[in-house]
């Protein structure tokens, strides 16, 4: 099985002739199937995958191809894919093929990523262990006794376990970042605005975001950079200019990063948690950073509120597919 560090690393190996786009896919079919007990796809688009690896390839000889070129990407089951078919994990959509292409799609497509297929998830991006999908849970490979954590189980698992490079997920109130955590990925829940969300199928509209789950920082960071930007499709996408933020990462200045005293202090976080965050925070002032403890009393109102705003959105954006009302 075909190994690499970065994106970066992956494309040198390309450009070389190491790997081919076609192996790259073939790779990854085998490997879902090795490891189908994860349940972590519920769809391989085995015909488009390879059809998309042969014309990458053949741009990687003329020197044309994109910023992600030979990326295999899976994608959560809510987010659109033209001529593809989208569930949210759920036999209400079961069978529906989307007409479109999210705009993140469109933008990954453009710049020569593969996409492998759709990932299981909590159905409609409503849960925080996978384990509740029309399809079945999902195994976490790191321990398949435990959960890889949700709503986008299916997409961290699938990253950890190598059975696509990068995949996307979306977050409303950590459904990226948890099942990150819970898979040793890295997720992203980029600022509300960021990306566009035309294409994702709604849970509660002022907080879904689509993000990347990728197994580094920097590749992370490439994603948000070619997803990010204003969209004619949605009004609440950011106008602001996309940063460089690849670049970025190699910035030498040095910040004041503040965390809550009363997470960290907390008597329910788990000992081993409570230590690798209090290293991490050491690792940040060894390294130059102001690291303060701040007060933050509203705490326990956070769960509360988040649920009475989501909910009440998820009941608008989901009586779409009650068949009750007349339009």
């Amino acid at each position: 099985m075909y190994t690499f560090t970065t994106i970066k690393h992956l494309q040198t190996d390309l450009a070389s002739g190491t790997i081919s786009c076609v192996q790259l896919v073939e790779e990854s079919i085998k490997a879902i199937d090795a490891k189908k007990q994860l349940n972590a796809f519920l769809e391989v688009f085995n015909t488009s995958a390879l059809v998309q690896a042969k014309l990458v390839d053949e741009k990687l000889k003329s020197k044309t191809a994109g910023k992600l070129a030979g990326v295999v990407i899976g994608i959560k089951d809510n987010i659109c894919y033209k001529g593809h078919k989208v569930s949210c994990s759920s036999k209400i959509l079961e069978g529906f093929e989307s007409l479109y292409s999210s705009t993140v799609v469109e933008r990954l497509l453009a710049e020569d990523a593969i996409i492998i297929g759709r990932l299981n998830c909590d159905e409609f991006a409503m849960g925080s262990s996978n384990e509740n999908s029309a399809f079945g849970k999902v195994l976490n490979p790191l321990n398949e006794k435990m959960v890889p954590g949700g709503s986008s189980g299916g997409s961290a698992a699938a990253v950890a376990a190598n059975l696509c490079h990068v995949a996307l997920g979306s977050d409303t109130g950590g459904s990226i970042r948890q099942p990150a955590s819970f898979t040793g990925t890295v997720g992203l829940k980029p600022t509300y605005g960021r990306i566009s969300r035309w294409g994702l199928v709604a849970y509660a509209s002022s907080f879904d975001q689509i993000g990347p789950i990728t197994k580094t920082v920097q590749d992370a960071a490439l994603l948000l950079e070619i997803m990010a930007g204003k969209d004619e499709y949605d009004t609440t996408a950011s106008q602001k200019a996309v940063g460089h933020y690849v670049n970025e990462l190699a910035d030498t200045k040095k910040y004041k990063i503040a965390y809550l005293k009363e997470c960290v202090e907390s008597n329910g976080l788990d000992p081993e948690v409570k230590k690798h965050t209090l290293d991490s925070l050491d690792k940040l002032k060894q390294s130059g950073h102001t690291v303060e403890g701040v007060d933050f009393p509203y705490l326990d109102f956070l769960v509360p509120t988040y649920y009475v705003l989501t909910t009440a959105e998820a009941s608008s954006n989901l009586s779409r597919f009650d068949l009750v009302h007349s339009y």
